[in-house]
């Protein structure tokens, strides 16, 4: 049985519905990677806890996420993304309910892991459902249109957890995600049609999703309990490094993996990725340290952390869309380019949020410039990455990028307090707190300013929508590309 060729316009009444229960389903979870962070401080002194139960609270839900959100674009390419998808908005919003009841760290931390088995089923059924759905010619924008909301929807979390945590409670920064999904479940039912890759056969790669999930908490172990001189510290290390390794061999070898190796064939798919990974690891670490920055140092309440980000947010919901159009005319060689540079030198500047920091002086011109370098590269940077496979690829494509980005945010959560030099006490001190977090900032450029260089070096501009030749044969993509040479990129998403 095939899927139906997708033919919904992206300005009719079905069309408007698939893309806001699209946005509002991804922006459920990529809002909770962000609007926990700005109750962090709260969350630690009311539950007793040090920088590194902070970080696991950040890093439970970020583990699963990475270590699954593969098997979650697997399971709906074969049974429906839809079906999927709103399978992980139901399974989020009770890992959400959990993290608001929870009675300490532990449960807080477990229910976070939770939540993150929610995120890996309906993050990637959120894109490739626009894929199944929308027509080639009106994907663009909807992809620009959904990487914008979306975006929008992450840079809103830390102003309204910010509400939240000054006012009824950090608690509830979770409980707000149920009557989120109790909106978007029934609108999924009713309006999204099912889709599915009719060449999805075989068994799962269980293995693999075992190795890969592994690797990840060992490796994320060992980075944030390396301060405490654990032996077991070291032991982990070696252990995620060898799961890691293993984890490559047996997706060499199996018939059917997780990871089909010859994806990467396409060069332009595999660049993409390896730009995603540098800047979703300086976005993760400066997430996760800017609102404590603003709180510890700068003596902003929660509210005022959260608002002050607002104008990123502004940015996003005004440019994103106009940007992923502009992506598809020019390329994404220089937006990719560009656009890592002007967050690196935005991050370098939000050094000068100090103690007693002016905002229009000191913080807004920073944050004006990392988002206006988040607008050039964010919708590019997905669209790019779906014009490099076939559509019935949507699913795997999107977990894999998407796997690439949660896992880079993870890691640098766990390494950038260590790089930094963070104690276990430091987000109790504004002045260990100031020297740790100009210790990091350079590190988040740098980061940045490699996956620019990486950019101008390795993505091209290849016919638009088609993805790449050797890539079609080896990974048995044999539909025809979407439009002839020389029309604007509306290629399928991840």
């Amino acid at each position: 049985m095939t899927s139906p060729a997708p033919d919904v316009r992206l300005a009719s009444a079905r069309g408007r519905w698939i893309l806001f229960t699209t946005v509002l389903g991804s922006a459920m979870a990529m809002l909770d990677s962000t609007v926990v962070n700005v109750a962090l401080p709260r969350i630690g002194r009311d539950l007793d806890a040090d920088l590194a139960v902070l970080q696991w609270t950040v890093n439970a839900y970020l583990l699963t996420l990475a270590g699954l959100i593969l098997v979650g674009g697997a399971l709906g390419d074969r049974f429906g993304r839809r079906r999927i998808f709103v399978l992980g908005v139901v399974w989020f919003a009770a890992g959400s309910l959990l993290c608001g009841l929870a009675p300490n760290a532990g449960v807080l931390i477990a229910a976070r892991a939770l939540q993150g088995v929610g995120g890996a089923l309906l993050t990637p059924g959120s894109l490739a459902l626009i894929q199944g759905s929308i027509r080639a010619e009106d994907r663009g924008r909807a992809v620009g249109l959904w990487s914008g909301l979306g975006g929008v929807g992450a840079a809103v979390g830390p102003f309204l957890g910010g509400w939240l945590v000054d006012g009824p409670g950090w608690r509830w920064v979770f409980l707000l995600n149920v009557p989120l999904a109790a909106l978007c479940v029934p609108v999924a039912l009713r309006h999204v049609p099912e889709s599915r890759d009719p060449q999805a056969h075989g068994r799962f790669d269980v293995l693999g999703a075992v190795l890969g999930a592994a690797a990840l908490a060992l490796i994320t172990y060992a980075l944030i309990e390396a301060r405490s001189g654990s032996p077991f510290v070291v032991a982990a290390a070696v252990g995620g490094l060898v799961l890691a390794g293993a984890f490559v061999t047996v997706e060499r070898r199996r018939a059917d993996p997780m990871v089909p190796p010859a994806i990467f064939a396409s060069r332009q798919f595999t660049a993409v990725n390896l730009v995603t990974v540098c800047v979703y690891a300086a976005f993760g670490g400066f997430f996760f340290l800017i609102v404590l920055q603003l709180q510890v140092v700068s003596g902003y309440s929660a509210l005022a952390a959260g608002a002050a980000l607002l104008p990123t947010t502004a940015l996003m919901l005004l440019l994103s869309a106009r940007s992923g159009e502009l992506g598809e005319r020019i390329g994404p060689r220089i937006p990719l380019t560009v656009g890592p540079l002007l967050c690196a030198a935005g991050m370098l500047l939000t050094m000068r949020a100090g103690p007693d920091a002016s905002y229009v002086r000191d913080v807004l011109p920073a944050l004006l410039i990392l988002g206006a370098g988040m607008v050039t590269l964010v919708a590019p940077l997905t669209a790019t990455v779906l014009a490099s496979v076939d559509p019935g690829r949507a699913g795997l494509a999107s977990g894999i990028n998407n796997a690439a980005a949660r896992a880079a945010g993870l890691l640098a959560v766990a390494a950038l307090p260590l790089l930094a030099g963070m104690g276990p006490d430091a987000y109790l001190s504004a002045e260990a707190f100031d020297g740790a977090f100009r210790r990091a900032m350079p590190w988040c450029a740098g980061v940045l300013v490699a996956g620019s260089a990486l950019a101008w070096a390795t993505v091209r501009s290849p016919a638009p929508g088609a993805p790449h030749p050797q890539c079609r044969t080896q990974c048995g993509m044999t539909a025809p590309p979407l439009e002839p040479p020389g029309t604007a990129r509306t290629g399928p998403p991840r």
